[in-house]
Order: structure tokens, then sequence, then C-alpha cells
């Protein structure tokens, strides 16, 4: 009797589980955005959004809460009910520069956090005015050396992605320049176009166009192949730097004790979405590389990458402007 009543039990439990996976999700789902609209994460997350809202029947809804350099989505997500209604598109601050150049950080990138899949990862590239005399990167160098601190170089502010991949540019090559930083890459862009700045490193996506119309030179990439979208720029490894490697990722995360199932399912729907040719396509037409890693995989370059730029950040006393 005592058998056949555990069996039943048991019975039950496997019912009621396999109900409540299968129930997920019952409402929509809240991103949260670190960054305000119309930046790098809406061009690779909102189309991934849009699609997995579809397939679970449920919309996405986007929320952007800019500042604190990423620091304020960071935490608003990692003190959130692990639910699996309340998640993070992380991205290099939230997971990386800005747990490294602020002395305080409310939340912990790894502990706090269920890591799912990285969409992408963009890598830098570095563009430069038109009328800015060197025309290669060799030439960059040289004139860095001759004039130094007068090659005026832009970035998207202190600490961010692209003012790190400059001092680690400069640092490899032995140069020394006049850095600007701005409030966000569309300012530091606005200045490069505008002649203000000479040089500027920023992701992808942000140059497109502008390169595209003539507007900018694009000088190298910080990646490990070439850019699919850019075919004719080499990167900085095929120019003699093999280890300036550069750029960011989006990627989403949960609550850490968010249940399994719920990010299994998210997984499972977000890798598929991800390398559909038409998803595929797409980003790469921003100059993202696809990725859908497995949750080990994305938490493993999380962790790589904050041991690479914590070197850097620590090396040259950076801090958050």
């Amino acid at each position: 009797m005592i058998r056949a009543t555990t069996i039943a039990l048991l019975s039950l439990l496997g019912t009621s589980t396999a109900l409540a996976q299968g129930a997920y999700p019952t409402k929509p789902i809240r991103w949260v955005i670190p960054y305000a609209p119309g930046g790098g994460t809406d061009v690779v997350a909102r189309p991934i959004a849009l699609k997995l809202g579809e397939v679970l029947g449920y919309p996405i809804v986007y929320e952007n809460r800019p500042g604190g350099g990423g620091l304020i989505a960071g935490e608003m997500v990692a003190r959130a009910t692990p639910d699996g209604y309340t998640l993070l598109v992380g991205a290099g601050n939230t997971h990386i520069f800005a747990t490294l150049l602020y002395d305080k950080v409310p939340y912990d990138p790894v502990k706090d956090y269920a890591p799912i899949t990285s969409f992408a990862e963009v890598p830098n590239i570095l563009v430069a005015h038109p009328s800015f005399p060197p025309k290669t990167v060799k030439d960059i160098v040289a004139y860095g050396k001759a004039n130094p601190g007068k090659i005026n170089w832009a970035s998207s502010g202190n600490g961010a992605g692209g003012h790190l991949a400059l001092v680690l540019f400069a640092e490899l090559t032995g140069i020394k320049v006049a850095h600007i930083p701005y409030k966000g890459a569309g300012p530091a862009s606005v200045a490069v176009l505008g002649g203000e700045a000479d040089m500027l490193f920023a992701n992808t996506g942000v140059f497109i166009g502008h390169i595209k119309a003539g507007r900018l030179r694009p000088m190298g990439a910080a990646s490990e192949k070439r850019i699919g979208v850019l075919p004719d720029l080499p990167t900085f490894a095929e120019l003699g730097y093999p280890n300036f490697i550069s750029g960011s990722f989006y990627g989403l995360l949960a609550p850490a004790g968010t249940p399994q199932p719920m990010i299994t399912k998210l997984h499972s729907e977000l890798v598929k979405i991800i390398h559909s040719p038409e998803s595929k396509a797409r980003l790469e037409s921003v100059g993202a590389f696809p990725v859908g890693s497995t949750a080990k995989e994305f938490a493993e370059y999380l962790r790589r990458e904050v041991d690479t730029w914590g070197k850097v950040i620590r090396a040259h006393g950076i801090k958050a402007s």
C-alpha cells in the first residue's frame, strides 16, 4: 500500500512539474535594457524579442533603464523576483566594464544572475574622418609616434568599451593620443563626422551607414575574423596585432534562482531564433556575429572578459567618469 501510494504521489508530482513547465509563460515577459532607446542593443535584441514573443504566445515588453553605466538596470533585475518574467539584456557595461570601473557595484555579476544565452558578439572597429592624414593603421602608428598627443581620439565615455580599446591599442603600439570622452557613442560619432575629433573605436553597427556613404573611413576590425558586411576591412591580427580583440556582447540573463525549466525553455527557443536564416542575415548586416551560446559558455565568456579588461583597467588606473 505504501509503495503504491508513493508511486502515485511521484506520478502526480511528475505531472505537476510537466504542467508547470508547459505553462510558462502565462503573461508578457519584461526585458530590461540598460541603455536609452535607439542604440546597439535595440538593433540586436529587439527583433529577437519580437520573434520570441510570437513563438511563446506572449509579447516581450521592453523597458529602458539607462544610467549609472548600466548599474541601474543591472541592480533592478538582480533584485527582481526570480519568476522568469523580468530578464536583463546584458552587455559589456552591465557585466564587464561597470563592475570593474565603479568602487561600489550593487550586485555580483556572476552570483546574482543565471545566464541564458548570448545573442551576438559585436566587434569594435576603428574609423577616422576622411580628412585625417593617415590612411592605414601603420600610418596611424607612424603619425602618432611623430606627433605624440596630437591625435584627437574620441570615445563614448571614460571607461567605456571604445575607450578601453583605445588604451589597449595605444599600449600595443606605443603611441600617445589625446582622449576626448563624450556622453555616448552617438555624440562621439558626431564629433568624428564633424571633424571635431580624428578617430573613434565603437561597435560596428554604429558606423555601417556612414562607412557605406563615405563619411567615415574604416581602418581595422578588432575581431578574430573579418566582418561579413565589411569584407575588405582587415582585422588587427592581419595588421600585426594578434592579441588585439575588442567588442561587446548582447545576451539575456535572469535573476539567480530562476527555475531551470524556464531557463531551458528560453534558451531553446532563443537559439532557434538566433540561428534562423532571417536572424543570422539581419545580425550579420550590422556587423554582428550570431552566437546562441549555452549558459555555461556564456558564463565562461563573461569571466574571460572580466579578467582581460580588469588587467587593462587596473594597469592604467581607469575609473568611470
